[in-house]
Order: structure tokens, then C-alpha cells, then sequence
């Protein structure tokens, strides 16, 4: 996206399809009136081109927005046949039209009543007919929009709030909207919008720098895409990265950083908007422009509606790096904008910080100011004060995630874990070095490797550069190297098993350490995604660490020989007395967290396990867990689905007719997964194991847990529990193993279960 061939390329290409669709629409509409005008409809009727045909940037495969306006005086009928003769030619050609057919007077009072179509008409321009009409008829559209600007501006508001809210910041967002999204296209034209109400200024010249950046890359989306789109999905991002010349980081990150800038503009704009409005409204001469000094340095300019934080004492007072964070601190936590001043004179004159106690105070209280840290931080970025602070932030800013589950970039991710760690803060003794943890414990993901085990030591580095105690650097390094730790072993082990917790135990050693990772957890979970937050992972993790906490507590022992793999929380149901057939399958459903926990009772059988997970899977029940044992000559098994609608009676149904034989489970589920030849079968490691651990890493699929246990049995083993993580389109299962007297396997069986499995996914 250099200032070179591609760019200059795609362009003139814009301009070429604009031109030919010019000549296409003239034409056309020529051999309809003639030169000299249609003795029916004289010379007051033009056909426009509005939005972004008028500006001259159509995109390969977007719409071409054309009006058929007319004089109020000209007969509709003909009129109307004009425009049947205009249209379909046009859409024989292959041109995607929106168009409309309007009178003058039609016309300004559509603009009046919709702002986008006022908008459209601000670049209007002539393609065929009368221009001397559409000239007119533009500077009386702009004569309405300035004098209605009160209204549209609202309308303008809540439309960018609306978008805002469905398609997120184009500079953050984990998939960038191009047009919808703060920062993207169509804030842009806003921006030009508002300036033609002559009631605010903006630096358009910027502004149309960065549409036009953004111009190009949407253009080459569609060609990549092969049709119209404005989301840059990572699958489409690396032949877009190639057609533009750049690597797949390189387009992310300019294009976040167009998306930041233009976003920034906007900001900006729209505060000042609002305070000449506030000032206008002001009753008295005395609110119209007053600074109230809110600390030594620091005052709060205009009123509670538009106001912003600015620096007091004129441009001689001192302002050492103390100041900026506690400029910083205040607006945050009063929810006010730091005036772009402000960060800007505090950027350019401010001293480094002397890390002491008031400077560390300072920083976590702008850590734990909540909500108002995102607009601050933003501000702080964009002047470039945090990179002075933090130089390894230069690192994650405006990094995409790899993780599928993420909704935001890296470094917005890390802010956004800040707000959401405020609520923890009086779950732990230390709050400030979860509100330091917060901020840093993705800082690794900027360079290669494991980024708990890169970061930890960064972590710790930048803590101790902070003014923080060794000991105190140590903790927030421990607390980046382990923050996936609950999540991973809550999801993907069974936490009923008394070693998970003493596993557990032995890394976090302290209460105290525990519940700065637990608050840690819940604020990271929370900023990711709604997936990352839900109350089955929630329950889970809560679970976890209060076994962990009564294992710390010396109230939780391992018990190999008693623990059989129910959970004492789960109620065992009855069992009927003696042995029984197929006909006497039982079956209970139960809501649990978001979904729900369904109790299959059955005479116990060889194979009985991989026969009722293969019904399952036909029933279309998605699993998050299961988990059996054997009792009095009946297999019991608890299922944990994140679907609440299960009806029961179908599901027993579909398992009586597994088990009677009824149905072919290998013909209906043993069939190759599209696009995984490398599926991954892993025996892990871990000490005091009540069962031996398999892992199955491999692209999800019907049936895949039937495959699993159907291999199991094969081998000569049984399953006891297993747990079930999705990743996009991938899984990593684990499962627990017993042999036929309910302890691990011995080394020689593991491997042979383990291969056996591997063969029947591969």
C-alpha cells in the first residue's frame, strides 16, 4: 500500500469504471431524448449520480446509485416511461442500479426527512439530461441541510452509535467492517457532512487521505471476493495482502491504522460539534466558555455535556511525565475526553517519569478508572505517550488475534481486560498488580513463541521499570506466565478428579495467588468474547478454584482408589434392580448452566459408551462433557450439551433404536473429515493421574466422539470422563482412560489405545 504502482493502479481504475458507466447511462439516455429535448418532456429531467457513484468511486461489483429527477411541472406518466426505457437497457448491461424516479419538489423533501439521502445529494453531479436542474436543485438540498442541521445531526448520531454497535471499530475489531465500522468509510462522508453544515471544521484533506486508502483496499477485496463485501475476513486478508504487495500483518495493521486515525478525526470533530452547540445553548455569556481548575495542573473546560480535561497554568507551566498520568487518571475517571491539546502538549513537552510511589499510584489509578480508560487510553496512544511509557506496546498495537474466539485486536483486548478487572479488584489483596497484570498479559503475543512464557519475563521487567518491588514484579510476571492456566484446565480436564485440583495447587501454591489469577481469568474471559464468557466456562472455572482453594486449605486429598469419576455434586439416580436389556433404557434431562445435562441409565454392555455417543451424535446433541461408571451391572452416563432444547423422549428413542441394532452407526458416522489428513492423538503427562490422559486434536466432526470411543473399547480400554473444547473449527478433546479395574493404563496399553484412536480418525 505504498505510494506507488498499486495504489495509482486501483485509482484509476475507480475512475475508468465511473467514466464507462457515465458513457453507458449518457448513451442510453440519448437514445431516448435526442439532442434538443423530447417535445413531451422539454429540458427539465436529468439523470444523477449520487453516493458513491457521484463521488467517482465505484467498486468492482458495487451498486451504481442513479435518480431520474424532473421539473414538478412535467407529467408523471411520462416521466415514468422515460425511466422504464432508462432502467432495464441499463440492467441488460449487467449495471447493479439503485435507483429512484423523484419531481424537484419530491426530492428536497426526501433530503429533508433522510439524512442519507441529503448526504447522497451533497455529491451529486450530473450524468445526462438537464444539469442546469441538478445544479439548482444540489444548492438547494445544501441551503436545507444547513438549515436543518440540528435535527440531521441527531439523526447522524444515533446512526453512528447504531453502527458502532453492530460492526465495532475498524481499528480494534477482529474482522474490520470497511464500512460501517468507527473509523471506516462511511464515517468519512459523515465527516464531510458535517462540515457542510458550517457549524464545525475537520482537517478533510487528512480525512480523504485515509478514505482513499481504504478505497483501495476495499477494491481489491471485491476482485479477491468476487463480489461485494466490506469485511476483511482473515481468509480473504492474504490474497488481498498479495494483490496490494504487502504481507498479511503489514494489511492488517495499515488498515487498522487508517481506521484508528480517521476514527480519531471523528472523535475530535464531533466534540467540537457538540460544544458549539452546548455554547450556543448556553443561557449566559459566563457558561460559555469557562475552565474550572479540578487539580494542581489540571482543569475541566466547558460544560458536563462538552466538556474535556485540559492542562492549566499557560504553555510555560511545568509538566513533567507525572502530570500526564495524572491528566490521564482524572479523565478517566471521570468519563471525559482528554482534550487532543492536552495529550498533545503533554507529549511533546513532558519529561520521562520518574517511577516513584505517586507515579505508580498514578498509573494503576488510570489502570482502575473503568470504562473511561478506553477513550483515554485512545488519546494517549494516538499522541504517543504510551509508547514512552510502555515501549513494547509498539509490539501488539493493532494486532490481530490468532485466536478465532477474540473480538479485538491485541492491544485493545489488554485495555478492554483493565475495565473489566475493576470488578474483581476487591476479590484479591493486591489490586494493583492485577490492574498491571491486566494491561500486560498478552505484551508477548508482539513476538514469536509461547506468549505466556514471552511475555512473563517482559512482564516482570516492565513492572520492575515501573518502581514496583522485586517480589511484587515477580507476581505479575507469574500471573501472565499462567493466565490461561484455570481456563485450559477447566475446559479441558475433568475438575472432579481430585489430582486436577492438586496439579493446580502445586502451581499457584497461595490463596493470595490464586485469587489475582481467578480475577485475572474472569476479566480476560470477559474481553474476548461472549463464547470465552459463558456460564458453562464460568461455572467450570469457579468450580476449579474452589477445589483448588480447599486443596490449598489441606481440606481436598487424592484419593485414586475411591474416586470413580462422579462428581459428588451430581446426584446418582436409582438404579433398577438387577440386569436388564436394551428395552430399559432410562433418561433425564436437566437445565444446566446455558444448556443441559442429560443422565442416560442402561444395562451395561461392551461398547455400550461408543453406541450411545454415536446416537447422540445422530439426535444432533453437541457435547461440552460426559462422563460413566458402572454400577450393579448398569452404565450410567452424564452428558453435558450446551443445547437446552433437548426433548427427551426423541433422544432415548434414537439410543433404543442404536442399541437394538436398528441402525448402522459406522455407515451413518465413519466417514473421512473433509480437509484433515493430520489429525493428532497426544498422551500427556501430568502427576498423581487418576486415569491416563489422551488428547485428540483434530477438525471437528459429527460423530467424532463415537469414533473415539468406539476405538477405545477396540483397544481394550474404557473411557471414564471426557471434555470437550472447540477452537473455530477445531478440537481438542481429552479424555480420560481407565483399564478394566478403573486405574491408568500401563505404558504399553496407552500407546496401543492411542494409535488405535489415531488410525480411526486418520
Amino acid at each position: 500500500m505504498s505510494a506507488s504502482t498499486p495504489r495509482e493502479g486501483l485509482r484509476s481504475a475507480r475512475q475508468d469504471r465511473t467514466l464507462a458507466v457515465d458513457r453507458l447511462v449518457r448513451s442510453t439516455y440519448v437514445d431516448l431524448v435526442p439532442t434538443g429535448g423530447d417535445a413531451r418532456i422539454g429540458s427539465g429531467v436529468a439523470v444523477v449520480a449520487v453516493g458513491g457513484y457521484g463521488r467517482g468511486e465505484l467498486t468492482p461489483f458495487g451498486d451504481v446509485d442513479v435518480v431520474l429527477v424532473h421539473d414538478d411541472e412535467i407529467a408523471t406518466e411520462e416521466v415514468a416511461r422515460l425511466a422504464e426505457g432508462l432502467w432495464y437497457p441499463l440492467w441488460d448491461r449487467g449495471l447493479r442500479l439503485d435507483h429512484a424516479v423523484r419531481s424537484a419538489t419530491q426530492m428536497r423533501e426526501a433530503a429533508r426527512g433522510d439524512f442519507k439521502v441529503a448526504m447522497g445529494w451533497l455529491d451529486a453531479r450530473a450524468v445526462a439530461g438537464d444539469s442546469g436542474l441538478v445544479l439548482r436543485l444540489r444548492s438547494e438540498v445544501l441551503a436545507d441541510w444547513r438549515a436543518g442541521a440540528r435535527p440531521a445531526i441527531d439523526a447522524l448520531r444515533h446512526d453512528r452509535s447504531r453502527r458502532q454497535h453492530r460492526a465495532g471499530w475498524l481499528a480494534y475489531a477482529a474482522v474490520p467492517d470497511l464500512k460501517d465500522a468507527a473509523g471506516g468509510l462511511r464515517d468519512a462522508v459523515v465527516l464531510r457532512a458535517l462540515v457542510a453544515t458550517w457549524l464545525v471544521d475537520a482537517p478533510l484533506g487528512e480525512v480523504e487521505s485515509l478514505r482513499s486508502e481504504l478505497l483501495d483496499v476495499r477494491d481489491v477485496l471485491h476482485e479477491a471476493a468476487g463480489r461485494a463485501t466490506d469485511r476483511l475476513d482473515p481468509q480473504l486478508a492474504v490474497d488481498v495482502a498479495e494483490r496490494l504487495e504487502v504481507s498479511r500483518s503489514e494489511l492488517q495493521v495499515r488498515v487498522r491504522d487508517a481506521g484508528r486515525r480517521l476514527d480519531h478525526v471523528g472523535r475530535l470533530t464531533w466534540r467540537r460539534l457538540d460544544q458549539t452547540l452546548a455554547l450556543s445553548a448556553s443561557r449566559s455569556s459566563r457558561d460559555r466558555a469557562r475552565t474550572v481548575q479540578v487539580a494542581p495542573g489540571i482543569g475541566r473546560d466547558g460544560d458536563e455535556v462538552a466538556g474535556e480535561i485540559v492542562l492549566t497554568g499557560g504553555p510555560g507551566a511545568p509538566r513533567d511525565g507525572l502530570l500526564a498520568l495524572r491528566a490521564a487518571a482524572f479523565a478517566a475517571r471521570a468519563g471525559l475526553p482528554l482534550s487532543p491539546s492536552a495529550a498533545a502538549a503533554l507529549a511533546s513537552s513532558a519529561t520521562d517519569v520518574e517511577w516513584d510511589e505517586r507515579a505508580r499510584r498514578a498509573l494503576v489509578g488510570l489502570l482502575t478508572a473503568g470504562p473511561g480508560l478506553v477513550d483515554v487510553w485512545h488519546e494517549l496512544d494516538v499522541a504517543g505517550l504510551v509508547e514512552r511509557w510502555l515501549p513494547e506496546w509498539s509490539d501488539i498495537r493493532l494486532r490481530g488475534s490468532s485466536s478465532p474466539v477474540h473480538r479485538y485486536t491485541i492491544d485493545r483486548h489488554s485495555v478492554e481486560t483493565c475495565v473489566l478487572a475493576v470488578a474483581q479488584l476487591r476479590s484479591v489483596e493486591r489490586p494493583d498488580l492485577l490492574a498491571v497484570a491486566a494491561l500486560l498479559h498478552d505484551i508477548g503475543k508482539g513476538r514469536p513463541g509461547d506468549h505466556s512464557e514471552v511475555g512473563a519475563p517482559m512482564a516482570r521487567d516492565i513492572a520492575l521499570r515501573w518502581g514496583f518491588a522485586p517480589e511484587d514484579a515477580d507476581v505479575v510476571g507469574e500471573l501472565v506466565r499462567w493466565h490461561l492456566l484455570l481456563p485450559t484446565v477447566a475446559t479441558r480436564r475433568d475438575i472432579e478428579d481430585p489430582a486436577t485440583a492438586v496439579n493446580v495447587a502445586e502451581i499457584v501454591r497461595t490463596e493470595r495467588f490464586l485469587d489475582l489469577l481467578a480475577g485475572l481469568t474472569r476479566a480476560d474471559g470477559a474481553a474476548t468474547s461472549s463464547e470465552a464468557r459463558s456460564r458453562w466456562r464460568r461455572g467450570l472455572i469457579d468450580g476449579l478454584v474452589e477445589k483448588v482453594r480447599a486443596t490449598l486449605q489441606g481440606a481436598s486429598e487424592v484419593d485414586a482408589e475411591s474416586y470413580e469419576g462422579w462428581p459428588d455434586s451430581l446426584p446418582f439416580p436409582d438404579l433398577p434392580n438387577g440386569p436388564g436389556t436394551g428395552d430399559e433404557v432410562r433418561g433425564d434431562v436437566v437445565p444446566h448452566h446455558d444448556g443441559s445435562l442429560l443422565t442416560i441409565v442402561a444395562p451395561d454392555s461392551p461398547g455400550l459408551l461408543a453406541r450411545v455417543a454415536g446416537a447422540l451424535a445422530l439426535a444432533g446433541i453437541d457435547l461440552h462433557s460426559l462422563r460413566t461408571v458402572t454400577r450393579d451391572g448398569h452404565a450410567v452416563s452424564v452428558w453435558e450439551t450446551p443445547r437446552a432444547d433437548v426433548d427427551r423422549q426423541l433422544v432415548l428413542e434414537r439410543i433404543r433404536r442404536v442399541l437394538a441394532g436398528d441402525v448402522d452407526l459406522d455407515v451413518r458416522l465413519d466417514r473421512p473429515a473433509k480437509g484433515d489428513d493430520d489429525p493428532r492423538v497426544l498422551l500427556v503427562s501430568r502427576a498423581n493421574l487418576t486415569g491416563t490422559m489422551l488428547e485428540v486434536r483434530a477438525l471437528d466432526r459429527r460423530g467424532l466422539i463415537y469414533l473415539v470411543a468406539r476405538a477405545v473399547h477396540e483397544a481394550g480400554a474404557s473411557i471414564r470422563s471426557a471434555h470437550v473444547s472447540t477452537f473455530g473449527a477445531e478440537v481438542r478433546d481429552v479424555f480420560y482412560l481407565v483399564d478394566a479395574g478403573g486405574d491408568p493404563l500401563d505404558p504399553t496399553l496407552a500407546e496401543h489405545v492411542r494409535a488405535t484412536v489415531e488410525s480411526a480418525l486418520a
